[in-house]
């Protein structure tokens, strides 16, 4: 593996670097958030015609670049540093990729062209708030409870007329109030031949579909509340496709994550440098606190572990099967240090609405809560790696362990 960054990579990082930094303030990040979209639309349309960001990790026979994942995440470093708000996650790492996996040809022909171009917005949609779960980050994910397994509660989805409608709910789904696109995980088969399958809705046609943005923690990431009222659906890809949903699902996660990673690194050397500034330039008892020991050695440590978890984002840029949910625990640790040594040693300030290093802290711990929390990543992670007993499959998360795949071994130890 050449761990390298190619002129290709550097170009896009740099050029990347340069808008976010003229169009992509704390201001700015403040305003985009509280439109009704959740982001700057026209800054979104910059970043998808003169940058192809939305397609930057999509084949080029639907309209994407047609670049590697590594540059995706890579680019995404950037976004992490600058907050921005976007469909870019939602659509692109989460939605998209599935899409790519499981659709027939006609629907990625159909589907992927507009989400390349940054036309379509797109989501995964899953009941319960068990997203870090469906996606196989924190446990066995072939284990249908997250879905509603058969019983009450979740989405179900159901034969008709038409073809298949959709009833239940789905919560904290990231974009969902306004994404064009929904990828809805939903049980069919009840006990009989009880799976998980997923299915594409269109939201601007879908009758019975009501959509209610959530107050989040990070605004910055807008999430929804989806209710399903006999919503007519499409199937995505066929009937018999269960053991590979939960394989799409699981490479879906750990590419999410190596994402995560990327933009959690990102936010941390943000958070971390403009703490060095102003250590540098408040003064106590005459002199600047940056010239304090224990202010030195507070900001070395938070320096250590965005190096650490920079080193862990790039090999997982590269493998995110292998990489991924490691890396994502280790950028979220170093993200949470940051953001609280930078509320810590700017004071007062810290604590303030109008100062952004509330933005960096909330984006730690939202993240955490909805893709962690960092010991079950790595409790996991150790599970499949064999660590604690025989390894799981690398192709998706093998049967769950006693507990049913809602703990791990390592957790237990």
């Amino acid at each position: 593996m050449d761990a390298a960054f190619t002129a290709e990579q550097d170009e896009i990082r740099r050029t990347l670097h340069e808008l976010l930094t003229k169009r992509c303030g704390p201001d700015d990040v403040k305003s985009a958030a509280a439109t009704a979209e959740g982001y700057d639309r026209e800054l979104w349309r910059q970043l998808a015609e003169e940058l192809g960001l939305p397609g930057l990790a999509l084949p080029a026979e639907h309209g994407g670049a047609g670049a590697d994942w590594a540059d995706l995440v890579l680019a995404c470093e950037e976004t992490g540093r600058a907050l921005l708000p976007s469909p870019l996650f939602a659509t692109s790492v989460l939605a998209a990729p599935l899409i790519g996996a499981l659709g027939t040809e006609a629907q990625r022909a159909a589907l992927l062209p507009g989400i390349a171009a940054g036309r379509t917005s797109a989501t995964l949609a899953v009941p319960g708030g068990a997203l870090s779960l469906a996606l196989g980050l924190t446990g066995d994910n072939t284990a249908h409870e997250w879905a509603g397994g058969g019983r009450s509660g979740g989405v179900q989805a159901r034969h008709t007329a038409q073809g298949w409608a959709l009833y239940g709910q789905a919560d904290q789904v990231l974009d969902g109030h306004g994404a064009a696109l929904l990828v809805v995980a939903a049980h069919t088969g009840g006990f009989a031949r009880s799976r998980t399958l997923l299915f594409v809705v269109r939201a601007a046609d879908a009758a019975g579909l009501a959509r209610v943005r959530q107050v989040s923690l990070d605004e910055t990431r807008p999430q929804a509340v989806l209710q399903f009222r006999d919503v007519e659906a499409e199937l995505l890809g066929d009937e018999d496709a269960e053991q590979a949903v939960a394989r799409a699902l699981a490479e879906t996660g750990r590419g999410a994550a190596a994402v995560l990673a990327a933009e959690a690194v990102g936010a941390a050397d943000r958070a971390l440098e403009r703490t060095v500034e102003y250590v540098k330039a408040r003064e106590q008892f005459g002199r600047a606190i940056g010239s304090f020991q224990a202010v030195k050695h507070r900001l070395a440590d938070v320096y250590v572990q965005v190096a650490a978890a920079r080193s862990a984002a790039c090999y997982a840029a590269w493998d995110p099967a292998g990489g991924g949910p490691l890396a994502l625990a280790q950028g979220l640790q170093a993200l949470r240090a940051a953001a609280s040594e930078a509320i810590q040693l700017h004071g007062g300030i810290g604590v303030t609405w109008e100062h952004d290093a509330h933005l960096y802290f909330k984006r730690a711990a939202a993240d955490e809560l909805l893709f962690g929390p960092v010991h079950r990543l790595r409790g996991h992670a150790a599970d499949r790696a064999g660590i604690f007993g025989p390894p799981r499959s690398r192709e998706g998360d093998g049967p769950g362990g006693p507990d049913g795949g809602h703990g791990t071994r390592a957790e237990a130890v």
